[in-house]
């Protein structure tokens, strides 16, 4: 999908459907909060959320008193909505437009990347091989990669698009050998429609060289 297209189906999507409508909703992230605080690092870690979206993580991630915290998502309408919710907590985040596979991100910024539910989406080999550049280049030496994607089980096709179903073993043979693969767990989604969506999640630590 064109970059054009992509950006128009997701500002589409937030602009005609309620947050909490959609079914990656979470009322809370609890799982991602909880691999975020397995990494041992401190409130003061730079954490990047890419896709973001509507999600709640930022404001749990508020909550919990981190303090560098960053947002990109393809979706202007997405962001909106996110900082409208956090009120004046909204300025001490930074907030960016863009698209993942394109996006220019500052060399060794990030302690921790995340990312729930972008990946999959990625069809294309030319651009999970941008992604992966990104992750790469954006992330410190012995920093945090949590991606999450629907696993071998999980839905084939997310709103209206087809996906990638991953293994662990696959999601880390998509980083490479640069990140040693630490940590995955699965988790059954309960989506706003009564349905269930089989996650996959992985922990990867990027080589301190």
């Amino acid at each position: 999908m064109a970059f054009m297209d992509k950006k128009h189906h997701w500002e589409q999507v937030y602009s005609t459907k309620a947050p909490d409508s959609v079914g990656w909703f979470q009322e809370h992230a609890e799982l991602s909060l909880l691999m975020i605080k397995n990494t041992g690092l401190g409130k003061e870690a730079a954490i990047i959320d890419v896709g973001g979206g509507a999600s709640t993580l930022v404001d749990d991630l508020v909550a919990e008193g981190y303090t560098d915290l960053s947002i990109l998502d393809l979706s202007s309408v997405a962001i909106s909505v996110v900082k409208q919710r956090l009120g004046s907590h909204a300025d001490a985040v930074e907030w960016m437009v863009g698209d993942i596979t394109r996006a220019e991100l500052p060399v060794h910024r990030f302690d921790i990347w995340h990312d729930r539910a972008v990946f999959h989406f990625l069809t294309d080999p030319s651009d999970r091989q941008a992604y992966v550049e990104r992750v790469t280049r954006a992330v410190r030496p012995g920093g945090h990669v949590i991606i999450a994607t629907f696993c071998e089980d999980g839905p084939e096709k997310c709103s209206g698009l087809p996906v990638i179903r991953y293994r662990p073993e696959s999601m880390h043979a998509e980083l490479g050998d640069a990140f040693l693969l630490v940590d995955h767990k699965r988790e059954v989604h309960q989506t706003p429609f009564g349905t269930s969506q089989q996650f996959v999640y992985c922990h990867c630590r990027k080589g301190s060289s």
